[in-house]
């Protein structure tokens, strides 16, 4: 099952553990796209999609946790914010099995030099709610596209684009094309772009298939340049050709109970086809991370584990693309811990510098982890990048029963099941930030572990869940998408 989506409960009874470690001065790993407040610190936005909201049941919220030079204060309630359909200067109200917040994306929008947050909402569509000195405030409705926004700057103009896609249920066997759009950026604060755009390139749009082959001309591939087939579940941007054009790599249901990736390369009218090496379709969705591990100027994708392959794979970009695949488990030299079947190792993925060396690392949840013999406890591992690629050396594991680390493993707790790498506390390395959506009996948890020049510590660990941030907390799912 999706260990991000599909989760059982634990049943670990505690609150706020420990306080985020002091830092120095903030450094380039804090980016305008994560700080909302311009504070030289990244914020922390946690999904709660699940959670009750004015009595409707899985209406959901986001929590916004602000960074400081001593990392996250998550009980005080200046260093926080809730962002619900309830919520004043929101558009909309709260509604039952909306989910909202199950997706969001960052960047600075409007271009005045604070992040912004775009909020899925489902078929009521998206929500951007604009950054500020003060932090997160206001809201503009995105009507229609309520499915797994990305931003980044998809036409190399050095301005932050949308790109928008609209909620479709998963099911049946051949998914139709859904509306699309790329809305090119700035974006005022009243919702108007400086243009919008089809998604697709409309005069190279035939280029690829699903699967990356050629498509005929007479209208072979399923979706149109102002659509895209199949319910999108994730996203992930950066450059895999290095051409100065963000691409996305979407995880989405491509019929007939299975998901696979695509890859979307940035152009200046629209996105193009790009082919996809190594990654299988799979029968339930698998973590997505993007970055530069091997630090040769191209971005890497990894994917992580699923229920058909028990495998991470890492897909190195080059100046054509996306090229040669690695694949690895926890049997690679280095890597702590046993290969057993239906672990998924990188049930989650994030992929960013954690330790300053220029070379992105891996955090791979492994949600369907035993510890010490308690079943699917869950666990996380911090893989160094390298000149090399991935080589398992230094390799680092996490989990709840490690000394210094709040709770208690047990069973069904999948810790893990969600990462994030954020650098909280400005001190120049990436924080580990894991989440455990069925912690609590599925009220949810989030930890973050602050990041050092040799990787995560567990020093000044930090633990909480949604009653610390005063949210709505029974069945909240809290934690179950972080970023």
């Amino acid at each position: 099952m999706a260990a991000a989506v599909l989760l059982a409960g634990g049943l670990t009874s505690w609150s706020l553990t420990g306080t985020a470690s002091a830092a120095g001065s903030s450094a380039e790993s804090v980016g305008v796209r994560d700080d909302f407040n311009k504070d030289g610190y990244a914020d922390l936005v946690i999904a709660a999609p699940n959670a009750t909201v004015s009595g409707k049941a899985k209406a959901g919220y986001v929590a916004v946790v602000y960074g400081s030079k001593s990392g996250l204060s998550p009980s005080t309630a200046s260093k926080r914010k809730l962002l619900s359909r309830s919520t004043s200067q929101v558009p909309g109200s709260a509604t039952a099995n909306q989910r909202f917040g199950s997706s969001f994306t960052k960047g600075d929008l409007d271009r005045d030099g604070y992040g912004d947050l775009v909020i899925a909402g489902g078929p009521a569509g998206s929500v951007i709610v604009w950054g500020s000195a003060s932090g997160l405030t206001g809201g503009t409705s995105v009507a229609g596209y309520g499915a797994s926004p990305q931003a980044g700057d998809f036409d190399g103009d050095g301005k932050t684009d949308l790109a928008l896609f609209s909620a479709q249920s998963v099911g049946g066997d051949d998914p139709e094309g859904a509306p699309a759009a790329l809305w090119k950026g700035p974006i005022s604060r009243t919702g108007e772009p400086t243009a919008v755009l089809d998604l697709l390139d409309k005069s190279l749009w035939w280029g690829y298939g699903e699967d990356g082959a050629s498509c005929a001309t007479d209208g072979g591939c399923e979706d149109g340049p102002s659509s895209i087939t199949g319910p999108v579940v994730s996203g992930q941007v950066g450059d895999v050709n290095g051409d100065g054009r963000d691409d996305i790599v979407q995880w989405h249901y491509t019929g007939d109970g299975t998901w696979g990736n695509r890859l979307l390369l940035g152009g200046a009218s629209g996105f193009t086809r790009g082919a996809v090496n190594g990654w299988d379709v799979s029968r339930d969705p698998a973590g997505t991370g993007i970055g530069d591990i091997d630090g040769d100027g191209y971005d890497d994708v990894v994917v992580g584990a699923d229920a058909d392959s028990d495998k991470v794979r890492v897909t190195y970009g080059s100046p054509t693309g996306l090229a040669d695949t690695q694949s690895f488990d926890q049997s690679l030299p280095g890597f702590p811990g046993a290969q057993e079947d239906g672990d998924l190792v990188g049930s989650s993925v994030s992929v960013a510098d954690v330790t300053g060396d220029g070379y992105a690392d891996l955090a791979l949840g492994i949600a369907y982890e035993d510890v010490a013999g308690i079943v699917d406890a869950g666990s996380v591992v911090l893989v160094p990048g390298s000149a090399a690629g991935v080589t398992g050396a230094g390799t680092k594991v996490f989990h709840q029963d490690t000394a210094g680390v709040p709770g208690v493993a047990e069973k069904d707790d999948k810790f893990g099941a969600t990462t994030a790498l954020l650098d909280l506390n400005g001190n120049g390395h990436r924080d580990l930030v894991a989440g455990a959506p069925a912690e609590n009996s599925e009220n949810g948890a989030v930890w973050v572990l602050p990041g050092t020049a040799s990787g995560p510590a567990v020093t000044s660990a930090l633990a909480f869940g949604p009653k610390d941030v005063a949210g709505p907390y029974t069945d909240a799912w809290f934690g179950a998408a972080l970023r």
